[in-house]
């Protein structure tokens, strides 16, 4: 027998698609001629079939249809999905009473020919008659044991939006099979979105939360701890983990997943939380290094005073070698950038380059020697490291990153045009988090650049951000202030001064604002960012306005109803931001609900 799922022969093959094409423009009486033909050679194959029924009902040539049908129903009785499309006919003409008795009949049938069941159900999904196709499914599940269509029944609860429904069938899938997880958890991110308290966020959590107190099983942990990570409850989805760990002894990889993801996301509690439990309990000395790197890095962002202790307590531990090369590099960028110490900086990193054993070692402590060096204004040593990453390590993430460093750092110097050129190659970029950059930062460039010849206050603000990242707050704040002055006319140059409507205007007081921020002079943050929205209420940084002042409100300066208002302004004002979902659910906790 020729199914729906039997390979179109050769010589049809072209007839076929010209059909096919004719009948997806909407060409029926052309579609119908071929169709025809190819059924008549092939009266077996259900995908011809449908496709002239479809043919005839498109045409009004119902009757036609229906003869079509009950011809082939007569000499093969057996054939009781063809109900179905006999029933849909009918139903195409209004006439429902007969549509219903065949639609009936079809299901009735699986009782006898359970090899029809799924083929029944999958005619009925076809014509969305999706409340048939679950009936269809349900009845040969009844009559065969051994079938399983709880996904097909789960996919038509969700193209009906009964959620519960559909997520209930997916957790009794895997409760009944567990080799659906990894399709499961596929489908059901259709539905799961960042926000923990969307409908389907919760109605998911709740469906295997009951599962899991009724049979518990790993299963649930690890797609509670999967829901948990896309909802940014890291915190929880380490609890999830942790259950796991504890059950199996398993290996520690998914909670240094969880790990770097809440570090990502600046979640350095939930984060130090699973890099101490894996140094913990971790049996391999690779995992105890790679975890107290990170517990590094948030001693850093979190400005811990321990820092140094802790990083010399690490080299007590685990010495200076190859094995290190991760800590070694990390206590260089600490030297630098907090600890003002370029030069002690410097050394550990050619020491570090002594127990390199690849050129991928050498790679990311060259990355970071260039880093140093941009710190101390050698540029153009810098940027040889650099461009030796972009040489030795061609087409990786690392010389992907690398080539950013040579835009940026072009960028610090002034030479915008090469900047740019770097900046296009990397906009494409496979890693997301350069390309983002890239784009960020190639319009920046692009959005005030001079325009003939007449300075714009770019390379004013580009020796600015050059400060900012040396951690040279105070003269990065005095370049700003200037650029925010007018000047007056001279033979070298004409800038009259940042003005509101300009983006610089924008892009100056936003810096400005992130770096009083990080010196703790909150209320002078709040008027320079009021001054963005009292120049322009809709420009391309107001949602970043909004949701810097909502912070500074609720963590800083604890006006809690400040708070609430900036959140709103983006939750009512800003649909397409990306802090939406964050906005929404800090301006939820403010006011009091339990979430």
């Amino acid at each position: 027998m020729i199914t729906a799922q039997t390979p179109i022969t050769n010589r049809s093959e072209n007839s076929y698609f010209l059909a096919e094409t004719y009948y997806r423009q909407g060409e029926y009486e052309k579609a119908t001629q071929i169709f025809k033909e190819l059924y008549n050679k092939s009266p077996f194959n259900t995908t011809y079939l449908r496709r002239l029924i479809s043919c005839y009902q498109e045409t009004n040539q119902f009757l036609v249809a229906e003869k079509l049908l009950k011809d082939k129903l007569m000499r093969n009785p057996n054939q009781t999905y063809l109900h179905v499309h006999l029933g849909y006919n009918y139903e195409r003409q209004k006439l429902n009473e007969l549509a219903k008795v065949n639609y009936d009949k079809a299901i009735a049938s699986i009782s006898l020919f359970k090899n029809y069941g799924s083929l029944i159900g999958r005619t009925f999904k076809d014509y969305n008659l999706l409340y048939y196709a679950i009936s269809a499914y349900e009845k040969a599940m009844e009559n065969d044991e051994k079938a399983n269509y709880n996904f097909q029944i789960a996919q038509i609860y969700g193209e009906q939006g009964e959620f519960k429904k559909m997520f209930d069938s997916y957790v009794e899938l895997i409760d009944k099979n567990d080799s659906y997880l990894n399709l499961v958890q596929r489908y059901a991110s259709r539905y799961i979105t960042d926000d923990g308290e969307s409908e389907t966020n919760t109605l998911f959590r709740k469906a295997l939360l009951r599962k899991s107190i009724s049979n518990p099983k790993k299963e649930w942990n690890i797609l509670l701890s999967w829901l948990f990570s896309q909802q940014k409850d890291y915190a929880k989805a380490f609890l999830q983990e942790k259950a796991l760990f504890q059950r199996e002894e398993a290996d520690l990889s998914e909670i240094f997943t969880v790990g770097r993801l809440a570090f990502r996301n600046n979640d350095f509690e939930a984060a130090k939380e699973c890099f101490s439990f894996i140094v913990e309990n971790a049996f391999l000395r690779e995992e105890k290094i790679d975890a107290n790197v990170y517990l590094a890095k948030i001693n850093v962002a979190t400005e811990n005073s321990e820092t140094e202790v802790f990083f010399n307590k690490l080299f007590i531990e685990f010495g200076k070698n190859a094995s290190t090369i991760p800590i070694q590099v990390e206590y260089a960028d600490f030297l630098t950038f907090t600890q003002n110490k370029p030069e002690e900086a410097e050394a550990v990193l050619e020491e570090a380059l002594t127990y390199a054993k690849s050129k991928f070692e050498k790679g990311r402590i060259k990355l970071k020697l260039g880093d140093v060096l941009v710190y101390t204004n050698m540029y153009n040593k810098a940027l040889i490291y650099f461009s030796q990453i972009q040489t030795q390590l061609k087409g990786s993430d690392l010389a992907q990153e690398a080539r950013f460093k040579v835009a940026q750092t072009s960028y610090f110097k002034g030479d915008f045009e090469w900047a740019k050129a770097q900046l296009k190659v990397l906009k494409s970029s496979t890693t997301q988090l350069i390309a983002n950059d890239a784009v960020d930062l190639y319009l920046k460039i692009i959005d005030n650049e001079p325009v003939d010849s007449i300075p714009s206050g770019l390379k004013q603000f580009a020796k600015a951000e050059l400060f900012y990242y040396q951690n040279k707050n105070d003269k990065a704040l005095v370049e700003l202030d200037a650029l925010l002055k007018p000047k007056s006319q001279t033979k070298s140059e004409f800038y009259s001064g940042a003005k509101p409507g300009e983006v610089i205007y924008d892009d100056v007081l936003f810096l400005k604002s992130k770096i009083l921020i990080k010196e703790k002079r909150y209320q002078e943050a709040i008027t320079n960012l009021e001054l963005i929205i009292a120049a322009d209420n809709q420009g391309f940084l107001t949602d970043d306005v909004y949701y810097s002042m909502a912070n500074i409100y609720e963590n800083q300066i604890k006006n809690l109803e400040k708070a609430k208002e900036y959140y709103q302004k983006i939750i009512f004002e800003q649909p397409s931001s990306i802090y939406l979902v964050e906005a929404r659910k800090r301006f939820r906790k403010l006011r009091g609900d339990n979430i």
